[in-house]
């Protein structure tokens, strides 16, 4: 739901499926999820994840970008709403199984990071830069997927944007905070879930007050059933819930819940590396976890097979609609827009220790206090970039 994603169909429209498109994403899809799987089957299965991630994220038209700016300018709440949903059928999915710590023979880590001055930081940034580029970071690759072809600029300087941050934590790494707070770990799982659940039931709430006018509508009958579905338009209801099911299945699979930044910091670092860079320089990237995935390929990397399989399932959605149009914006400002939006993406994803999906999706879902706290700082960026659209030639409103 950014700027760069066409307009969510309000029925069914049944295009021809694309039949040559479909072959090009789904060709690689699979066999892409086939050979990573051959070293890994966890692997392979995030892979296949990762593709119906895509899948779920353009049917359903399903965004941060766009459903935020429409709740500050339209008193349009029906996205966010979604979004509550979501978290909320996230967080009963997923209590049980970090109070277990353990599923398909791996240890289970939630999305737990400081609420320090790094998230506060990042967070605002990150929301100051989905409004300037029109998208986030889930949205700016399933619009790729779907063909916005300027959003490669955008992914470019969010992946640049990410790298840049790796060299100046050592400053935002003194800002004060109150440590890594895990509601779970201070309640039990039952007891921080029943909070959780209730604080989100109040923001319901307090959401439908808030509401005016037209709203974007959570279900209703003019989806497709069946085997139609997978041609899309979905309901926001049904991608709220697949997407909470496909990050529950994430955690299971992977260890760990869904995530995008790193993945994106790492392919800067890479390109980086490729060029000449020596990795051995840098404090954050000479030792433990970046430096042992920077040694190892891409295809290694779980939140980079899902991210690269993101972006081919949007591509295969986009098919089998029968919407998938190449297409790139020139204006000036809406490239540079692009650009700077997608450095202030990647370098408050990195110090917030994630994006929309990383810190607040999974991070809220894990009962972290970060989480929430990304929150209230990205609206607040967001409400800031709302207003500096027109400095790119960008409507407020849309």
């Amino acid at each position: 739901m950014s700027a760069a994603v066409p307009p969510r169909p309000t029925a069914p429209v049944h295009r021809v499926i694309q039949s040559g498109p479909l072959a090009l994403f789904a060709a690689p899809m699979a066999a892409g999820a086939l050979w990573v799987g051959a070293a890994d089957w966890r692997l392979g299965v995030l892979a296949v994840i990762g593709g119906f991630l895509g899948l779920v994220l353009y049917h359903g038209s399903f965004g941060f970008t766009a459903a935020y700016r429409r709740a500050f300018m339209a008193r349009d709440m029906g996205a966010v709403r979604a979004h509550v949903v979501m978290l909320a059928l996230a967080m009963v999915l997923f209590a049980p199984l970090l109070a277990e710590g353990r599923a398909l023979g791996v240890g289970i880590n939630g999305a737990l990071a400081p609420a320090d001055g790094r998230v506060v930081a990042g967070a605002f940034l990150f929301g100051l830069g989905m409004q300037i580029a029109g998208g986030c970071a889930s949205g700016t690759m399933f619009a790729l997927g779907g063909g916005s072809l300027r959003m490669v600029l955008t992914l470019a300087a969010f992946c640049a944007g990410g790298f840049w941050a790796t060299f100046d934590l050592a400053f935002w790494n003194t800002l004060p905070g109150l440590g890594t707070v895990a509601f779970n770990r201070e309640l039990g799982w039952g007891g921080a879930l029943a909070l959780s659940l209730g604080v989100l039931a109040v923001l319901w709430w307090a959401l439908g007050r808030l509401a005016r006018g037209a709203q974007a509508p959570l279900g209703g009958g003019t989806a497709a059933r069946g085997a139609a579905a997978l041609r899309g338009p979905w309901p926001l209801l049904w991608a709220a819930a697949a997407l909470a099911l496909l990050n529950f299945a994430t955690l299971a699979v992977a260890g760990h819940p869904w995530s995008i930044t790193w993945g994106l910091t790492l392919w800067a670092a890479k390109a980086a590396q490729a060029l000449g860079w020596a990795p051995e320089t840098s404090a954050f990237w000479a030792d433990g976890f970046p430096a042992r995935a920077l040694a190892l390929p891409l295809w290694r990397d779980t939140t980079s097979v899902m991210n690269a399989a993101i972006i081919l399932g949007a591509g295969l959605a986009a098919s089998l609609a029968g919407r998938l149009r190449a297409s790139f914006t020139a204006a000036p400002g809406a490239l540079l827009a692009s650009l700077v939006g997608g450095l202030l993406l990647g370098y408050g994803a990195r110090l917030a220790y994630g994006c929309n999906i990383g810190a607040l999706f999974s991070g809220i879902a894990s009962q972290s206090l970060h989480g929430w706290v990304w929150l209230i700082a990205a609206l607040a960026g967001t409400w800031t970039g709302i207003h500096l659209r027109p400095l790119f030639g960008l409507a407020k409103d849309r």
